[in-house]
């Protein structure tokens, strides 16, 4: 199966590290020249904005998908591909998954981690098989990694939940790790 498209999570701020901006922008080059559509929340600022751009100068197609409460506070970006505005929360999220063949979360904040563990739960549930990658940039995830191991260790998930997701230090790993699964 050819990877057509990609759901990116990722903050709506750049964060204090420059590798997490240096990231979200290779990561959009690398995928519009892969051909891979981005699937995004939207927005205009933060990594989300920085990972959208990237894919458009590189000419790649970007669908953006935002409720309407968050259209100033993110600033939607509207030189996207494709722009789609919701009425909730829960219809952007249903939307980003049935437009995607895969889920990578970048480094971001509550809503990007959200984001990542529903996908992870859906998938555990068996809701979903589609490939989920944690972009561990600069060790920006090593918490959730320890928080996914001690709930294993603690016995309130089996060791197999980690077949559900892939972990990469490497914005370069991500489209073959995700390739490699499909």
């Amino acid at each position: 199966m050819t990877l057509d498209s990609l759901c990116v999570y990722c903050g709506s701020s750049v964060g204090n590290e420059p590798q997490f901006m240096a990231a979200a922008e290779g990561f959009g080059r690398l995928m519009a020249q892969a051909g891979v559509r981005l699937v995004y929340g939207g927005g205009g600022v933060g990594l989300m904005g920085a990972v959208a751009r990237a894919v458009l100068a590189e000419g790649g197609q970007v669908t953006g998908i935002i409720p309407k409460f968050l259209t100033e506070v993110e600033v939607q970006l509207d030189d996207v591909t494709e722009l789609i505005v919701t009425d909730s929360m829960h219809a952007r999220k249903q939307l980003m998954f049935e437009r995607s063949q895969a889920f990578v979360a970048l480094p971001g904040g509550i809503g990007t981690l959200e984001e990542a563990v529903e996908m992870l739960t859906w998938a555990q549930l068996g809701r979903h098989s589609q490939p989920i990658v944690i972009a561990n940039i600069n060790g920006f995830w090593d918490p959730l990694i320890e928080i996914l191991d001690h709930i294993i260790k603690a016995g309130f998930a089996r060791s197999d939940i980690r077949r559900i997701y892939a972990v990469v230090d490497r914005i370069e790993d991500i489209i073959p790790r995700i390739e490699a699964a499909l």
